[in-house]
């Protein structure tokens, strides 16, 4: 790790890993398991509760960029204590309702454009007549 990181670590958070969270990860942590986008998850040493929450304290650092999106559902699961067993055991069965991971295509060419939207493709419908406007005073 450059200077360059190592400055970056102490002062931004949003470009990764803080140098807390490195600290806090080396100190109390065990790695849990990695899914496909190299991130890494974690909970307390030993599986022991956390005295603060009353829970085993779970985590992850991600693996370039910072894209909540980039959490499959498994891990997801996991991290919120939905499902007790981490996605890298063999006795994880993912819920049949949990779909694939696919990115979030907000602000991008594959957005969801509802009919009538300035920016949907093909001729906006024209207006039916069934809408009166409002005006100050009625």
């Amino acid at each position: 790790m450059g200077i360059k990181d190592t400055l970056i670590e102490i002062f931004t958070w949003w470009n990764g890993q803080t140098m807390g969270t490195r600290f806090h990860t080396w100190r109390h942590g065990e790695l849990v398991g990695k899914d496909e986008f190299g991130n890494h998850y974690y909970q307390t040493r030993g599986g022991r509760k956390d005295p603060a929450i009353g829970i085993v304290r779970r985590w992850m650092t991600f693996a370039g960029d910072i894209e909540a999106t980039k959490v499959p559902p498994g891990w997801h699961a996991w991290l919120r204590h939905t499902s007790d067993t981490p996605p890298t055991k063999d006795g994880y069965q993912p819920r049949e309702w949990q779909m694939g991971w696919r990115a979030n295509p907000t602000g991008t060419a594959a957005a969801y454009r509802p009919q009538g939207s300035i920016l949907a493709k093909g001729e906006r419908p024209k207006a039916t007549g069934d809408y009166e406007a409002w005006t100050p005073g009625n």
